[in-house]
């Protein structure tokens, strides 16, 4: 059987998005020309924020305050799981040096970049979960300079969650600022702070485009699209747990697609038949997102076995995967395309979303197939060296120079002529690009 939908989105992701980029682009104009006073001013207009814009240790202080113990047990537990995940990655990461052939040693360093400056989204929902996930990734991975920017709520600033995870997780400096103007305040070194050379984290359509566009003069994480979550469930899944993490993926917004692959119809008509009290249950605006995925972007896809669901699961590349079926091992050894995998009822989305431990800023809109997400690597460069003897100079210089005049480049081969006339005086060596190939 080849697989067939039993439900079918209406429109991808990206159908009826806003095109935003003149409109970005104009701001990151006025940004780089005027400075401090033009993200000031869209600070004015936009967030309605008439304060400070480096939030002082006093006022981190005071947020700390704010927070009730239970919540601040909970972002420490959530920071200590992602701390020890980027711990593990880092041990991965090596310096390594080796003998290419006698006298020639080449190697590689691992260096974090200097400065990074991480976005924590606000507006509808406080994201305390994306400051932990990218100062904390950034801190481990060495960078001796992070900065934070959040937007500011109107006579308040950065909710007091917020700035606690901001500030427990390592954050230099923190910005009230959101939008485009944070993450170009961060980009140009506004304020007296350095310049990012990387710029990650999560954000609305505004700050997806400011990062696509200042990508190249900056580092960026990735392209995010809106958030995406498949399930791949066989006839052991519990279609009440299934229904319910479908809906949680699709009340981040009414663009964020959720499918539902399966090799059971009976399931997947139960989960039909679920979702949509439960997205009733929701809370108003969450209900309002929910029910606006589930009927546009949602899609539920009968198979007729694990290896057809594997090979839907690689085609679409989900943000998140979930596998809800039997031999777990199996499923994690086959599939290869996915932000991040989660195995077994057990477990769910919301877990990686919130304090498991891997990072939750992952490649949306099928871009795991070619990338991972956020991670200690993005905040570290792999440079390499090479360091010669003379007697291995010899050998390189003689191919370095007839490789070079074979492509028509006399420069590169000269530099490695003088080589040779220098350390080794009165040999003769047959350096044309005669005979190279055949």
């Amino acid at each position: 059987m080849t697989m067939i939908y039993l439900k079918k989105s209406t429109r991808s992701a990206e159908t009826g998005q806003t095109d935003v980029r003149a409109a970005v682009e104009t701001m990151l104009a006025e940004i780089e020309r005027d400075g401090d006073s033009a993200a000031i001013r869209f600070a004015r207009d936009l967030d309605k924020w008439q304060g400070d814009i480096i939030v002082t240790p006093e006022v981190r202080a005071e947020a700390a305050a704010l927070v009730p113990e239970k919540l601040k047990a909970d972002i420490r537990f959530a920071h200590r799981n992602i701390r020890r995940f980027a711990e593990a990655q880092r041990a991965t990461i090596t310096d390594c040096e080796i003998e290419i052939l006698p006298g020639l040693m080449a190697g590689q360093r691992q260096i974090p970049v200097a400065s990074a400056g991480c976005y924590v989204p606000g507006g509808r929902y406080s994201h305390i979960a994306s400051a932990i996930m990218t100062i904390t990734t950034a801190k481990v991975a060495g960078v001796p300079m992070i900065t934070a920017c959040s937007p500011p709520r109107p006579g308040s600033g950065i909710p007091p969650a917020i700035l606690f995870a901001m500030d427990t997780c390592g954050a230099d400096v923190i910005l009230n600022l959101g939008g485009v103007q944070g993450v170009a305040a961060m980009a140009n070194g506004l304020f007296g702070l350095p310049k990012a050379d990387i710029l990650v984290g999560p954000g609305n359509q505004y700050v997806a485009e400011a990062k696509r566009i200042l990508y190249g003069q900056v580092g960026i994480d990735m392209f995010a699209g809106p958030t995406d979550s498949m399930v791949i469930a066989d006839h052991t899944a519990d279609p009440r747990l299934v229904a319910w993490d479908l809906v949680g993926q699709a009340e981040h917004g009414y663009n964020s697609p959720v499918w539902l692959v399966t090799t059971d119809r009976a399931l997947a008509e139960s989960v039909m038949a679920l979702v949509p009290g439960m997205i009733a249950e929701l809370p108003a605006l969450n209900s309002a997102s929910a029910a606006a995925a589930w009927a546009d972007c949602a899609e539920v896809m009968l198979c007729s076995s694990a290896e057809e669901m594997a090979a839907v699961a690689d085609d679409y590349a989900p943000e998140h995967l979930h596998v809800q079926a039997a031999n777990l091992d199996w499923w994690l050894s086959r599939l290869t395309c996915y932000g991040s995998l989660f195995l077994g009822e057990e477990t769910t989305v919301a877990y990686g979303d919130k304090c498991s431990g891997p990072n939750h800023v992952l490649p949306t809109s099928g871009a795991g197939r070619y990338t991972g997400g956020l991670s200690v690597h993005k905040f570290m460069k792999t440079v390499t060296w090479q360091r010669a003897t003379r007697a291995a100079s010899r050998e390189l210089a003689i191919a370095t120079a007839r490789i070079s005049r074979l492509e028509g480049m006399e420069g590169h081969a000269r530099s490695a002529d003088v080589r040779l006339e220098k350390f080794f005086p009165g040999e003769h060596f047959d350096l044309s690009a005669t005979d190279a190939v055949g």
